[in-house]
């Protein structure tokens, strides 16, 4: 499908087929909105200005960058664990009011992975990997670094696992920096392939949520680890992850604080809850989309004036990035992709753990449910019908499986708030690609 938009002045025309994403003047935008149906305003155009823009969309038609047909195909799905989120514990040094994770306890009894079971989930993973040579574990919480000796000891095992049957792993962690000591930074340093650190930005708005167990606010604790650890990653992989909620709809600003004090790789994620004074509602859409448009062009600013960070959800590749097929399949939880309770319970990704719905085995069985399993598999782009008609969707694939199954009912039904959003951020990020490739080709 084909679709248009404006950013400020700059006129889009995006084709998903082909992936084509090309920049128009006024009178074309208006003749291709009305043909389209995007817009009910008729242009007043000359017989031979039509006769013109016809002519150039035609051109871009016959090279496959217009109105190209859409792929259509369901993905195959290969039975090939690729990767594991480790539960390492469910418990937590911190009580964020917003957590999808009941504070870490998962809504279950607090409790931490033994270093048996944890090994037994990198065999689950070995053995059930097949061809695969790069494996991939994440170890998650509750807060990973209230059980570090076991994580350490897990790494070791898993590399020695690994060389003895021509694999590697690549580890991944997510913590909120309370206890990143010059120890864990080593450690992370040497160890992970990626970090990701929770930070939600200014200091009133992470105190107002991120509480220490005591009821204080975490800022003053965290933030000089995390400095410390940016300083020390050199050009390693990682990114200060923060939660926006009802409460700091003007988040730009704590994606420019987090840009101000050093950290140049950034997400800014919406909240997942139900909780009324931090939820994301429909009525809050003009604030958020307008917000992103502020952040664009902030971020725009900074790149020209060679400050720039990378903000992850900006980053739209379209000559790179995901194979087609890739974009199709969705992100694989449930299929390829699983976590690990700390008891061993196998569930298709961290949001569903806890949810006896969908509990698939035990680390210790070594078997999966195939039922919940051949339901993942078959998810895909294509099955959520609501999607077909979004230009976003080979870019998005979707939405969120967890996302979709726990505001709406349904794996297949995307979430509309989260959709406006993603599509605005969408937009912005093709204007954010455009606007670069313009400045690297020394067009203003």
């Amino acid at each position: 499908m084909v679709h248009v938009f404006k950013y400020k002045e700059y006129n889009y025309i995006y084709d998903s087929g082909s992936g084509s994403l090309h920049e128009c003047d006024d009178k074309t935008y208006d003749y291709l909105a009305y043909k389209l149906g995007e817009s009910s305003a008729k242009p007043a155009l000359s017989e031979a200005e039509i006769t013109s823009i016809e002519g150039d969309l035609k051109a871009l038609e016959d090279e496959g960058l217009l109105f190209k047909e859409e792929v259509k195909t369901h993905p195959a799905k290969s039975n090939e664990v690729k990767a594991l989120c480790i539960h390492i514990c469910h418990d937590c040094n911190l009580r964020c009011r917003y957590c999808f994770a009941d504070e870490g306890a998962y809504h279950s009894a607090r409790e931490f992975m033994s270093e048996e079971t944890a090994k037994k989930a990198i065999d689950f993973l070995i053995s059930n990997s097949g061809n695969r040579k790069v494996l991939e574990v994440d170890f998650f919480g509750g807060e990973p670094l209230m059980c570090l000796q076991t994580i350490k000891n897990v790494v070791a095992y898993a590399r020695a696992e690994a060389a003895k049957v021509g694999k590697k792993f690549l580890f991944t962690t997510t913590t909120n920096a309370l206890l990143l000591n010059d120890d864990a930074i080593e450690f992370f340093n040497a160890e992970m392939e990626n970090v990701v650190l929770s930070l939600d930005g200014r200091k009133e708005v992470h105190d107002a949520i991120r509480k220490t167990v005591n009821g204080k606010g975490s800022f003053d604790y965290v933030i000089g680890n995390i400095k410390k650890f940016v300083k020390s990653r050199g050009d390693k992989h990682y990114y200060v992850r923060g939660t926006f909620t009802a409460k700091n709809l003007d988040f730009s600003k704590d994606v420019l604080f987090l840009a101000d004090n050093g950290f140049d790789s950034i997400s800014m994620e919406p909240v997942v809850t139900d909780i009324d004074d931090l939820a994301i509602k429909e009525e809050h859409l003009p604030a958020i989309l307008k917000e992103y448009e502020n952040l664009c062009d902030e971020y725009l600013a900074r790149y020209e004036r060679g400050e720039g960070f990378n903000f992850f959800h900006f980053n739209v590749d379209l000559e790179g990035g995901p194979c087609l097929s890739k974009r199709v399949s969705a992100c694989g939880a449930g299929n390829e992709y699983f976590s690990v309770a700390p008891n061993g319970d196998i569930y298709p990704c961290h949001q569903f753990v806890g949810d006896k719905k969908f509990l698939m085995g035990n680390v210790y069985e070594g078997r999966l449910n195939s039922d919940i399993r051949s339901t993942f598999a078959e998810n895909c782009l294509f099955t959520r019908e609501k999607c077909g008609d979004c230009f976003a969707k080979f870019i998005c694939s979707g939405g969120c499986s967890a996302n979709n199954y726990h505001f709406e009912g349904d794996m297949n039904k995307p979430y509309g708030v989260t959709c406006a959003m993603m599509k605005k951020r969408i937009e912005c990020g093709m204007h954010v690609y455009a606007r670069k490739n313009a400045l690297k080709n020394g067009v203003k």
